[in-house]
């Protein structure tokens, strides 16, 4: 004995309920088609940001060094000014 979901419905033809299961099941492979598209450009845009990510990281340590670097040159030039005004004090002091 056939089921009820096999069985033709009131007015229509096996062909007709088959041609409509195609029909739905197309727009079904569609539908799953653009959401695999769609999730496949969603990877591509985080690997992006991750490699974009990693270009920044890369970046600001550089600057960072950069920085601590341009500190310590500060320093030194703060302690040549240093000297040269004690030079410059010694010999004013000496030729008075």
């Amino acid at each position: 004995m056939a089921s009820a979901e096999t069985q033709p419905r009131f007015g229509q033809s096996v062909k007709g309920l088959l041609s409509d299961k195609v029909g739905s099941c197309s727009g079904d492979v569609i539908a799953l088609t653009r959401q695999v598209l769609k999730g496949s450009r969603s990877q591509e845009l985080l690997g992006q940001a991750a490699r974009n990510m990693v270009i920044q990281e890369d970046a600001i340590l550089h600057s960072e060094d950069s920085l601590r670097k341009m500190s310590i040159i500060t320093t030194h030039l703060q302690y040549h000014v240093e000297h040269s005004k004690n030079l410059q004090d010694q010999l004013r002091h000496l030729l008075k």
